[in-house]
């Protein structure tokens, strides 16, 4: 077998045993429950009731040791580095006003807080953003438009460093 070819067919395993370990590590989330004993270690079960499902929430170690972490650099702003990201791939497909693709209305990351009782806003989902974007990188889904590795590194900082609104105030 020609080198190339055996090497290709190496890199295709590889591909598929890694975007393997991906699907099993969230087939668990969006899964039907009642208590967080329905769930397994690393999810609790959220959502309102009658609607409640497993997700992670407890994060597991980071990717990259040092980027998840406020000594990784200047801690982002919500309004000058993560809004941007958000909004290019986040909100663009699921989790904004008009695109609830998601099928959850619980939470939106196309505002920092709510004004009023409305629902959660990119403030209160900052351990899960960092959870699902950085350390497992599970959001977005497959298909929609992916923050890159040095943009996922700007959510773990931000989250790490009490994900600050604008300027280290808030709004």
């Amino acid at each position: 077998m020609d080198a190339r070819l055996k090497g290709g067919f190496l890199t295709l395993a590889a591909v598929l045993t890694a975007a393997g370990c991906i699907i099993s590590q969230d087939e668990v989330a969006g899964s039907a429950c009642s208590l967080n004993a329905d769930c397994p270690e690393a999810y609790a079960c959220v959502g309102p009731e009658g609607q409640r499902f497993c997700e992670v929430i407890y994060p597991p170690p980071t990717v990259t040791p040092d980027a998840g972490t406020p000594d990784a650099g200047v801690v982002p702003t919500y309004c000058q580095d993560v809004q941007p990201i958000l909004a290019a791939t986040c909100v663009a497909g699921c989790h904004g006003a008009e695109t609830g693709g998601s099928g959850r209305t619980d939470f939106r990351l196309d505002y920092y807080e709510p004004e009023g009782s409305g629902p959660k806003g990119a403030k209160d989902m900052a351990a899960r953003i960092k959870v699902r974007a950085f350390d497992l990188r599970t959001m977005p889904p497959m298909g929609n438009p992916a923050p890159t590795d040095a943009e996922r590194a700007v959510l773990g900082r931000w989250v790490a460093g009490g994900a600050p609104f604008c300027d280290g105030g808030t709004p």
